[in-house]
This record gives structure tokens, sequence and C-alpha cells, in this order.
């Protein structure tokens, strides 16, 4: 064998792996058909996150304007806000590209097929390895309706420089709500058409309600439970035709963004390496072993949870069991965030999740309006719902509407991958003033 592990694709899965793997003393190939970083750092969490923030430093003149603050003569330009973000994309890549220089990591560039499943070929040459990873991402999803084509991809809208002057979004999704977020601060009438009767389907939806409500105070319109069926342009306008509750009715925009989700990047020669694949992605066990024992997939390619750091630690343990060791990593308890303004962040079950469960729960809120950290910031909108089993007390889901919402979440992941009871974190002390205190209040509540 020529190496003890190829992985095919270097996103946040792929080349965390490859850094890991190397540092065990496993010779390890790399193989990108495009950039380093993936999905993630190119097209997806980065670049979307650089353009949030600028959105935020927009909506936080204005507040700061309405508090009589004097702020002078910025001027808000979004081709700065895009020049920023691919400052930042490229000094992440070259980061990247650093990591995968390191001992133990041969990087190849090019398209990977499968041989067999043990042998790759790349740009004509053929490698094998002991195990291969498959960590190839996902690719924005369309609907199936007339005029698709003419709608843009989040890969599209990223390199968009010039704004429209009403955008319509398909998809009241995370990344239509970010999406959502960035163009109204920057002044664009934006519409949000979505299938569910609420946006954010996944999350709770208290706190979708809570963000949805912000969101329409800053001009954002939202048309649920309506399905999308067509998209035609008339000269310089786009007709995006809908049918809500059994009426058809349509509107007009100057550009359509479609965020209905992604799909799997599969490699080709699947079936050479006798994988298997269903109706989400490569289907895979515990230990992200495919139906080949030596070819594991791991990431959005498998379909279990698209998310960048869902793929890192499946990574993780995907190389436990390539090592032979044990893995303690927890996949059931993967946080999962929104970066509009306010945020949202969520981990666990939701409360009408726990109902279809059976589960006997305890819900508690508390809210950001009577932190002190948060009315000073001038950040009041906001709110914690914590959920506890009512026997073991232990933390079944946390919701979180409210600023730096990710970074909060992260002490409730803490204490459930802990295995801890709610009275564990109110025995806890908090600093003041802090955000912190607003989850310590909920679980004051229990």
């Amino acid at each position: 064998m020529n190496y003890d592990l190829i992985i095919i694709g270097a996103g946040p899965g792929g080349y965390e792996m490859a850094a890991e793997a190397a540092h065990h003393g496993l010779q390890v190939a790399i193989v990108e058909r495009d950039v380093l970083g993936g999905t993630c750092l190119n097209r997806g969490c980065i670049p979307t996150k650089a353009l949030c923030r600028c959105a935020e430093v927009v909506n936080t003149l204005n507040e700061a304007s309405a508090w009589g603050v004097n702020t002078g003569t910025v001027q808000v330009d979004y081709a700065a806000a895009v020049e920023r973000k691919d400052q930042v994309v490229i000094s992440l890549r070259e980061g990247v590209a650093m990591l995968m220089g390191q001992p133990g990591i041969t990087l190849l560039q090019g398209e990977a097929s499968f041989v067999d499943a043990h042998t790759i070929e790349v740009a004509g040459e053929r490698l094998q390895a002991r195990h291969v990873v498959i960590a190839t991402g996902s690719a924005p999803r369309g609907l199936p309706i007339e005029g698709a084509e003419l709608a843009m991809t989040s890969d599209d809208i990223l390199s968009m420089t010039t704004l429209p002057q009403r955008l319509c979004i398909v998809g009241g999704g995370v990344i239509g709500m970010e999406f959502a977020g960035i163009f109204a601060a920057y002044g664009v009438e934006v519409t949000v058409v979505e299938f569910c009767k609420e946006i954010l389907p996944p999350f709770d939806k208290d706190i979708a309600k809570r963000l949805k409500s912000v969101l329409s105070k800053r001009g954002i319109k939202f048309i649920t439970q309506t399905a999308v069926k067509a998209l035609a342009r008339t000269g310089s306008e786009m007709v995006v035709t809908y049918d809500a509750k059994g009426k058809e009715q349509s509107l007009l925009c100057d550009a359509v963004l479609m965020s209905v989700g992604r799909q799997p990047v599969l490699p080709q020669g699947l079936d050479k390496a006798g994988v298997e694949v269903g109706r989400r992605g490569i289907i895979v066990d515990e230990h992200m072993c495919t139906s080949t024992p030596a070819v594991y997939a791991i990431g959005d390619v498998n379909g279990l949870c698209m998310l960048a750091h869902a793929a890192s630690a499946q990574g993780k343990v995907a190389l436990a069991h390539i090592l032979g060791q044990e893995s303690h990593v927890n996949l059931n308890i993967v946080p999962s965030a929104v970066f509009t303004t306010p945020e949202l962040a969520m981990v666990g079950l939701t409360e009408d999740q726990c109902a279809e469960k059976g589960l006997d729960v305890m819900v508690k809120k508390s809210f950001f309006r009577s932190n002190g950290k948060a009315v000073a910031m001038g950040e009041p909108d906001g709110l914690v719902k914590m959920i506890v089993d009512a026997s073991t007390r232990r933390i079944v889901g946390c919701h979180i509407c409210g600023a730096h919402a990710a970074d909060l979440i992260q002490e409730v992941v803490m204490a459930m991958n802990a295995n801890c009871t709610i009275d564990d974190l109110v025995n806890s002390i908090h600093g003041h003033p802090t955000l912190g205190e607003v989850v310590y209040a909920a679980a004051c509540q229990f």
C-alpha cells in the first residue's frame, strides 16, 4: 500500500482528520479537486459569517443612531463587505495549506475516483491505501420547478458585489435566514417564501417565532405555508409564482435565491468499491464505516448531520475505529446555530419532539431583557428555553435566541455531554454581569 489512509475531500472533516491521523503516525494522502477548506471555508460557514458580522455592525450603527449617538459619516458599502469576506477566506485557506504541509500528509490536486475499495485514481495516477475516507461534502439543492435555473444558489450569491433592490428567498431554513438578515441590513427588500408553517423547521417553534418577529420589524416579509411553483423572467424582473393554501399568487423581484437544502456530492466509482448509497447519502454505521469495511464516509456526504463541526466529529469517530481505539465522541449531542441578528442556537430535542416521544419533561424560560449585560449592550431581544427530564433532571434540550447564542449554547452542550443534571448547572457560579447568566436564570427555575 502507498498510504495508510486516503481522504477524498479537504473540507473541515477531511483536513482535520488528515492532521490528526498524521499526528498518530499514519501516512496520509488527501485529495482535493477544488480549493482547500471545502464548502465551509470557501462557500459556506466562513464567508457567510464574515458578511453576517458586517450586517451586525450595520444594524448596530442604526440602533446607535436611534439612541442619539452620532455615528458620523460612516458609509455602508456592500462591496467593501465582500472584499473583507474574501480576505478572511484567503487568510484561513492559507492556514489550512500550512496544516496540510506537515510531515505525514501528501496533498494531491484533482478528481478522485474509485478503482476498487483500496485503490483511488487521481489525475491518471493510482494510489492505494488500507483505508479510504470519503469526505466530499454537499452542494446546493434546487426545487424541480419550471425556471429553477433562473435562481441563484448560495454559491452564486456569495460572489455578488452589487445588491438587488428586491430579493426573494425561497426557503426559510438556516441559509435563507442568514442571507435574509445580511441583505436586509443593506437596505434590500427581502421576501422569504417558506413551505412549512414556520421558518427554521428544525428549531423550537418559540425560538423561530421570536426571530421571525425581530426580522419582521426590520422589514423582512415572510410568506409561510407556501409552495413555489415556478420562476420566470419578464424583462429585468423575476416573477415568483406560488401556491398559498390552494390559491395561486405571484410576486415580483429583481433576484431569487434558492435555499432549500443541500445534497451529497458522491465521488465516482462507488459501485466498484461496493459502497451503498441511500436516500440521504452514503450509508454508514456508528463508526462511519460504509458497506465496504475499508471505506468510511464522514460529513455531508453521509447525510446524517450537515454541519461542519459534525463532519469533524465524525472524522474523530472514524479515525478511532481505524486505529482500533474506542471513540468517546457523542454524535447525539450536536449544537447548531443561525448567525442572524440576534443569533439562534440549539442542542438536543425541541419541546414538540419531546411530546412526540412521550417524554415527561419540564420547560422553563428566561429572557434577555432581565439580564444586565444584555440590556447594557442594547441586546434585550432574546430568550433561553431549557427542557429538562422530569425524573432524572438531566437536560434534554436548550434553545436560545439572543446575542452570542452560538457561544452560550456551549455551556449546555458541555453539561449534556458530561451527563450533568440541571442542579449541577445551578451550582456552578456564573460571573456577573455576563450573558451566561441568562442560561443560569433559566436553570434556576427548575
